[in-house]
């Protein structure tokens, strides 16, 4: 486990939570990168935590997250264009963190949930079921949770099972890493569910 600063700021006031598993060797690059470019422009502290938090889910990932949640429908439930204007100039409705706050890695690999499962680990046990939670509860709980991928979802659902979230949870959406050979038929066959779930959410607000 290495530190980045990708996941020191919390956004309470977001209306949607997009949960990844670890940030991966990219986004810490990224973020460093964009924390010095910030440091040299003189930018006050919450401000460099905050453009580190933007560098989250960039390149390929952000493209395919962003045309699956426009499909499902959450642009217009937000009453903005497109869900690209998130990271942009809607920043203030999303919050992006990871199950486990801090990259990992195994075997020069970025960790994927697996091998070790986070069961199979005491410090990735707590992060996930200690130190996540603590965070999400800071955020208002009326928004959307958006889980990517099984594991991440995995973690979420026992959070929800055992009343310790109170956020709504968005179930079925698939990682969109192009490495993720089955997005699209997993995407395609939950699509329908996904959407009805984002229209209910949206009409509870």
């Amino acid at each position: 486990m290495y530190y980045s600063p990708h996941n020191e700021s919390v956004n309470s006031e977001a209306r949607v939570i997009i949960v990844g598993i670890t940030p991966g060797w990219t986004q810490m690059k990224t973020a460093y990168e964009e924390i010095l470019n910030s440091v040299e422009m003189e930018k006050s502290q919450s401000r460099l935590l905050q453009t580190a938090k933007a560098a989250g889910f960039s390149g390929s990932i952000r493209r395919n997250l962003i045309g699956m949640l426009d499909q499902i429908g959450l642009a217009e439930c937000l009453n903005i264009e497109s869900t690209l204007s998130l990271f942009h100039e809607n920043r203030s409705l999303l919050h992006t963190t990871s199950v486990i706050k801090y990259p990992v890695f195994i075997d020069r690999q970025n960790y994927t949930g697996h091998k070790p499962a986070l069961s199979q680990s005491n410090l990735l046990s707590c992060y996930a079921f200690k130190i996540f939670p603590e965070e999400l509860n800071q955020i208002d709980p009326s928004a959307i949770v958006i889980p990517l991928g099984r594991t991440v979802e995995s973690v979420l659902l026992k959070l929800k099972e055992e009343h310790r979230i109170s956020q709504t949870l968005l179930t079925g959406f698939p990682h969109p890493s192009g490495a993720n050979g089955h997005r699209l038929k997993q995407f395609r066959q939950n699509k329908h569910e996904m959407t009805s779930t984002i229209r209910a959410w949206a009409d509870s607000e």
